[in-house]
């Protein structure tokens, strides 16, 4: 028997984002944030709202990259989920992570995350739900480590972990269940 739970954002996994943009100062700010993803072969959406530091930044900058949080770093994460850039100007330095420019756009790329999609400004849509930033995927940068033997990534090597609404807990992502396109051809 299924139980009546009302309207929820119930839906797991959800992606664990890191937002890097540059302040007007040119230090580095991090977002985390769960509420996007990938929304066309080359391009990713954000919803966020105008209130963050994040989202003026973006908004100056025509610019971002989109990094996947992986376990290693999972306490760095959450904390750019708990700081606000609005009230904590030195946020990302409290972590001791580093940060290099793109050579694509204007935007740090976070060193120690895997996997970062380097993204420019398609458009930002004012909804009656809130602010939708559309961003265009203009290079997709990973480290050695997390590259197979073909050089595409392999999420188990990735470590990547998920955010459950539920909860509010984080699960590790990676293990192999099965194959796309392949494990439903039985019932063909």
């Amino acid at each position: 028997m299924k139980k009546d739970l009302g309207v929820q954002p119930a839906l797991y996994p959800m992606p664990v984002l890191m937002i890097a943009t540059y302040n007007e100062d040119e230090t580095v700010d991090v977002m985390n944030m769960a509420w996007g993803g990938v929304c066309a072969r080359d391009m990713v959406a954000l919803n966020i709202s105008r209130g963050h530091r994040t989202t003026k930044n973006i908004e100056a900058r025509g610019a971002f990259t989109l990094s996947v949080a992986d376990v290693a770093h999972l306490d760095e994460s959450d904390y750019f989920g708990i700081a606000s850039g609005n009230k904590v100007a030195d946020k990302f330095e409290r972590t001791g992570m580093t940060a290099v420019r793109s050579e694509r756009v204007d935007a740090p790329v976070v060193q120690e995350y895997p996997i970062t999609l380097e993204c420019s400004v398609v458009e930002m849509q004012d909804q009656p739900y809130g602010l939708r930033v559309l961003g265009r995927i203009e290079n997709v940068l990973a480290d050695d480590a997390v590259l197979d033997e073909s050089g595409r990534v392999d999420p188990a090597r990735l470590n990547a972990f998920a955010f459950d609404q539920f909860q509010s807990g984080y699960y590790a992502m990676g293990e192999k269940v099965g194959q796309a396109w392949e494990s439903g051809k039985r019932l063909a």
